[in-house]
């Protein structure tokens, strides 16, 4: 299944880029967890913005044509859940997965693993910069106050580029020949190995943009938004 193009240096190359990336996003959650208020404001945090992604695309989640890639977006690529099991079972089987997957299954998994480990800095950062205010309901002010604090607009521009190639990966994914018979063929074997997060990950993901047919128009709202919100919340707007 892998591509035509790809060779073992790049294949090897894109492998430990994906685990550079998993690594990261673990010790940041591990960090993260060590102290309990901490953890737990980190938690409200998230399903502030969690709530808040819903509302801004509650169009998109509703739509028949795009409530799939919507919801695999929210609950799978800018998630506020843990996704440690998820990426502990992908170090697992890497070995496996260079030789299977095709290069674009790869290079998804590595973009969606740098997207979580950079959503798990910023969320470590605005988590220090609200403070006590996440012991009480978050006001829609203090987050933005915290998202002017925390700054680093390159990182939250890379961020929203990171969810644009996410995207474009995994479409161009989801129209490889054959690779939906291949993922239900390893359906049974991978949740008997305790791999049942990652398949379920990938097919998710595979399901939800094949659906779609072509994901340019989806993609183009999802970024259209999140960079009038980043602009919003950074203040641009008032220059």
């Amino acid at each position: 299944m892998s591509d035509a193009t790809d060779t073992p240096l790049e294949r090897e190359a894109g492998a430990a880029t994906l685990a550079h990336w998993l690594t990261e996003a673990r010790e940041l959650r591990r960090a993260a967890g060590t102290d309990p208020l901490r953890a737990a404001r980190r938690a409200r945090l998230r399903e502030f913005q969690a709530a808040r992604l819903a509302a801004t695309h509650a169009d998109l989640l509703a739509s028949p044509r795009y409530r799939h890639a919507a919801s695999f977006f929210l609950s799978d690529l800018y998630s506020p859940r843990d996704l440690s099991t998820r990426d502990s079972e992908i170090e697992r089987v890497l070995p496996i997965m260079t030789r299977l997957l095709p290069d674009s299954g790869l290079r998804a998994l590595s973009l969606a693993a740098e997207l979580d480990a950079l959503s798990e800095r910023f969320d470590g950062a605005m988590t220090d910069a609200l403070g006590p205010r996440l012991d009480a309901p978050l006001s829609e002010a203090d987050y933005a106050d915290a998202y002017r604090q925390v700054g680093d607009h390159a990182g939250r521009a890379h961020q929203i580029a990171l969810i644009r190639a996410t995207g474009e990966m995994l479409d161009r994914l989801a129209h490889k020949p054959g690779l939906r018979a291949l993922l239900k063929t390893m359906r049974k074997p991978a949740q008997l190995a305790g791999l049942g997060e990652l398949q379920t990950f990938l097919e998710r993901g595979f399901d939800a943009f094949r659906s779609m047919r072509s994901a340019d128009e989806f993609l183009h709202l999802v970024i259209e938004r999140e960079q009038q919100l980043a602009e919003t919340l950074s203040g641009s707007n008032d220059k």
